[in-house]
């Protein structure tokens, strides 16, 4: 009896080392309706009676519910979180100044923090190019060919094929820094 019982725990945690292994997600739902009740009031009093009254309700229970069985999964099976879009920042400091970063659905916004001005990257997943938004109309710069190639496209409608690789990102600057030095 003892060794089936040693049997069954060992087979317990096998399946569970399989089956809970990085699936943890982002709880989005929960922290969106968190950070609502974070802002309803100055007041920590008020905020803490919202909270009571949310958890009272069910409403943390459902909405953490709904993360885990379902946001959850779709960014897990997915790679994307449908409640992101807009909602992860990240600061940068570059040559040129400060930027923000904000992550979207199917690309970046990048904020220029010093002169407000901003740039939209663009995935489109089906024709794997990124693109720049420019007077509201996608201009595509980068298109993937295969894991270890890609086209970028160049002013006045030439194109180049660039390796992913340490010389074929050399060779590419190499070439931009040439042809920019040339026009200026």
């Amino acid at each position: 009896m003892k060794r089936r019982t040693i049997l069954v725990l060992m087979v317990a945690l096998l399946c569970s080392s399989v089956t809970f292994t990085s699936c943890i997600g982002s709880f989005r739902l929960s922290n969106k309706v968190l950070s609502w009740n974070k802002q309803v009031s100055n007041s920590k009093f008020v905020n803490e009676v919202v909270f009571f009254c949310f958890w009272v309700l069910p409403v943390y229970e459902v909405t953490t519910i709904a993360d885990v069985l379902v946001v959850n999964s779709i960014e897990f099976w997915s790679g994307d979180n449908p409640l992101a879009e807009n909602e992860i920042e990240k600061s940068v400091h570059g040559q040129k100044g400060e930027y923000l970063v904000r992550y979207k659905r199917n690309g970046y916004r990048i904020i220029n923090r010093n002169t407000k001005t901003s740039v939209d990257l663009i995935y489109d997943k089906e024709s794997k190019t990124w693109s720049a938004m420019a007077k509201n109309k996608p201009v595509e710069f980068m298109t993937f060919l295969d894991d270890n190639t890609v086209r970028v496209y160049l002013p006045g409608g030439k194109t180049m094929n660039v390796e992913l690789s340490e010389s074929g990102v050399a060779t590419f600057k190499d070439l931009i820094e040439r042809d920019y030095a040339r026009l200026h």
